[in-house]
Formats: C-alpha cells, sequence, structure tokens
C-alpha cells in the first residue's frame, strides 16, 4: 500500500509538472497577437540584418525573400548604394590572422554585396579585435568620395577607408572622453553610430555615455545632445539608444533601446524633449529596438530586435505592415530610400503608450516582470536562440519549478 501511494504522489507531481508547462506555454501562444502583417505588393523592398545569424535579408511587401546572404557571424547596419549594391558591416568571430591579438581573436569591417544575378560579396575590409564583443563595427557609410566612413567600438574612434585599404582619416573619442588606459580591454564608450549630415559633418551615437555628437572634421565636436539625467521613465536617451535619424534642424528620431521605446525630441530654447514616442506595435510592447527610419509616406519603420520584427507604423501608432525579421533584427531601412537626412518630423508631442490611444496599455505582457534573475536569462536565451515572441521569462520560471517537481515525482514513482 505504502509503495502504491507513493507512485500515487509521484505520478501526481509529474503530472502537475507537465501541465503546468503545457498550459502556460500553450495558453499564451493562443491568446499572443499575430506580429505579421503584409500586403500584395511586391515591388516595396525592405533590408534587414540580423546580429545573432550574420544574415543580411530584403523582403517583399507579402513578407517573401527577395534575396538573403550569410556575411559572417554577425551583421549590423546595411545601406543600398546608388550602384544597387549594399554596404554591410559584418563581424567574424573567433578567427587566426589577429595582428597584435592573441588568436582566437574577432575581424569587424564592411562587405560589399552585389544582390543580383546571386547575392554575393563583391569587396571586404577586415581588422582584428581582441573579441567580437562589443568590439564590433555597427555602422558604416559610403562618402561621395568613395571612401567609407567606419564607427568603430574597439578604439572608439571614426575613420574613413579608401578603395585601396588606406585609412585617410580619424577622429578619436578621446578628443572629448577621458579614456582608459586600454581603450579595448573594455567597452568604453560604444560608438555604434555615424550619419553624414553633409560635406565633413557627421552625427555620432555615443551609447554608453547617453549623447549624440555632431562632428565636423577639421573642428571635432561642434555639437552635444545629451541624455535628460533625472528619472529613467523620463530620460531622452538612456544609454542603449542606437541608430539616430537627423529629421532636420532641431528634431531626431532615435531608437532609445533600453527604455523599449522608438522617441522623436525636438529642441526648443537649448533644451531636447521627447515630442512623439512609441512603445509597441499591433498589442506587442517592443523589446530591444535598435532602429527607426521616417519613411518618405510618414510611417515610421522599427527593427524590434527581441522580437525579431519589422514593423511600419503609422503617426497615430497604427500597424501599416509587418514581417518576421532575422535572428536578434540589427537594421531595417526600406529601399530605395534607406535612411534619408532630412525626413518628416511630427509637430504634436503625443506619447503612444501601447498603441494609438494615449492612456491604458493594450501590450500582450501577460504576467510579465517582477522576476530578475528570469529577466536576466530571457534576455541572454535571445541572444543565443530565436525563442518564439510569446516567451516571457515567467515562463522560464514556470519551466524552472517543473523540472524539479517532475525529477521528485519519478523518483517516487521509482521508490514505488
Amino acid at each position: 500500500m505504502r509503495s502504491l501511494s507513493r507512485r500515487r504522489v509521484g505520478w501526481a507531481l509529474v503530472a502537475v509538472a507537465v501541465a503546468a508547462v503545457a498550459l502556460s506555454l500553450g495558453g499564451t501562444a493562443l491568446v499572443a497577437p499575430a506580429i505579421e502583417k503584409t500586403d500584395n505588393s511586391r515591388d516595396r523592398v525592405t533590408l534587414t540584418t540580423g546580429q545573432s545569424d550574420g544574415v543580411v535579408t530584403a523582403f517583399d511587401g507579402t513578407g517573401d525573400v527577395v534575396w538573403s546572404l550569410d556575411v559572417g557571424d554577425k551583421a549590423f547596419d546595411a545601406t543600398r548604394l546608388d550602384d544597387g549594391t549594399v554596404l554591410v558591416a559584418a563581424t567574424y568571430e573567433d578567427v587566426e590572422d589577429c595582428g597584435r591579438f592573441d588568436p582566437p581573436c574577432g575581424r569587424t569591417g564592411f562587405q560589399i554585396i552585389d544582390p543580383k544575378p546571386e547575392p554575393r560579396v563583391v569587396r571586404e575590409w577586415t581588422y582584428p579585435v581582441g573579441t567580437a564583443h562589443n568590439s564590433e563595427v555597427h555602422d558604416v557609410e559610403r562618402l561621395p568620395s568613395g571612401e567609407i566612413l567606419v564607427a568603430d567600438m574597439e578604439y572608439e574612434s571614426l575613420f574613413t577607408v579608401a578603395e585601396d585599404g588606406a585609412v585617410t582619416w580619424r577622429w578619436n573619442a578621446s578628443e572629448r572622453y577621458d579614456e582608459p588606459a586600454d581603450t579595448t580591454a573594455t567597452d568604453w564608450l560604444h560608438v555604434n553610430d555615424v550619419d553624414t549630415l553633409g560635406d565633413g559633418r557627421y552625427l555620432v551615437s555615443v551609447r554608453n555615455a547617453d549623447e549624440l555628437l555632431i562632428v565636423e572634421r577639421g573642428e571635432g565636436v561642434v555639437e552635444v545632445i545629451e541624455g535628460v539625467a533625472d528619472g529613467r521613465a523620463d530620460r531622452v536617451l538612456f544609454e542603449a539608444q542606437h541608430n539616430p535619424q537627423y529629421l532636420g534642424d532641431d528634431a531626431l528620431l532615435v531608437a532609445d533601446s533600453e527604455n523599449d521605446r522608438i522617441v522623436e525630441i525636438h529642441r526648443e530654447d537649448d533644451e531636447w524633449t521627447i515630442a512623439w514616442s512609441i512603445t509597441s506595435a499591433n498589442g506587442l510592447a517592443f523589446d530591444w529596438p535598435r532602429d527607426a527610419d521616417r519613411l518618405e509616406n510618414g510611417n515610421t519603420l522599427i527593427a524590434d530586435s527581441r522580437h525579431h520584427r519589422v514593423v511600419e507604423v503609422t503617426p497615430d501608432g497604427s500597424t501599416a505592415w509587418s514581417v518576421r525579421g532575422p535572428h536578434l533584427v540589427y537594421e531595417a531601412d526600406r529601399i530605395p530610400e534607406g535612411e534619408r537626412v532630412g525626413a518628416q518630423k511630427y509637430d504634436d508631442a503625443v506619447v503612444l503608450d501601447g498603441g494609438p490611444s494615449n492612456g491604458g496599455r493594450d501590450d500582450f505582457s501577460p504576467f510579465d516582470g517582477g522576476l530578475p534573475l528570469f529577466d536576466t536569462v530571457h534576455e541572454s536565451l535571445t541572444h543565443v536562440v530565436r525563442v518564439p515572441y510569446w516567451l516571457l521569462p515567467w515562463h522560464l520560471a514556470v519551466i524552472a519549478a517543473a523540472i524539479p517537481t517532475a525529477m521528485i515525482g519519478l523518483a517516487l514513482v521509482r521508490r514505488g
């Protein structure tokens, strides 16, 4: 009788564990919103990159892949050039050609892809870095001179590369910031973006300093746009900003990544304030968005990184188009317009918190938050594997509790 009782208790524990996992995962998947919204346009092309799979992919309006190419272990900024080729920032991990570093190391730089007739790399330029983590080139731009402008995170600098591979100009961030003894040994400033604003004039994102800079060749830093310091929720920039777009005088569009939102900021009387922001699309709250472009039609194209999706939203927050992107999508550009310097800005201050209505949220985030350990595990997991967008940290907590429960149940069954 005692053995039978143990076995019953054991099987009951196993059943509870299995049911908890099945109901939590299955129930959430059933109520999760759809994240794809496409149309019949095959002429409209969106260029995307995936940080974790190193893939550059072009989608048409139907969501079908026009072309795709693996460019290394990581892919970041991609820009269509005037001749139809694509310039992409790419990184390799665990290589042996390491220069002054001990192998294995990383190599980072850029490639130029010709997508026709079949996508292939027609030019590549890379340099060794101590590690392929937080030392990658995140952004590159082609200048009218034909030089390639590089935002370098290994030495925290900007530099240009000529057709023959020679470095022809360099600006070091140490001109403004106090540098550590070895800038390659720590993620010091994380210079993650550079855009050309005109001849010799560049907009630069210095992520770890909560600052955007305007740098002029021959002059250095001529303007600084700083984060607002009092309170995380009210900050204009909070540490992990990415891919700012210059909309025009006194207006910028920024992926305010650590706040899980996109913001448009305006300057009035030398003070920058939020004029427009959005935190979700199609009922799903953003998770670490890292690119936003104001399109020619007035909509905003967003790379929602940890949800592996690209979404186009209207000024009132409605979803006009969306597609599942590459793993940990980094960049999204509408072809052929790309990220334009000078674009429509929104004049009416509005915070779209959970959709087009101001006020109550309708984000899909059931039971989300308040689990620091599992939040961290979930965040790390999204970098390694492509998890379902509806998988939340509390699901991991349920699984973590179910495993020992099932093991205890099986042990009781065995003893019985």
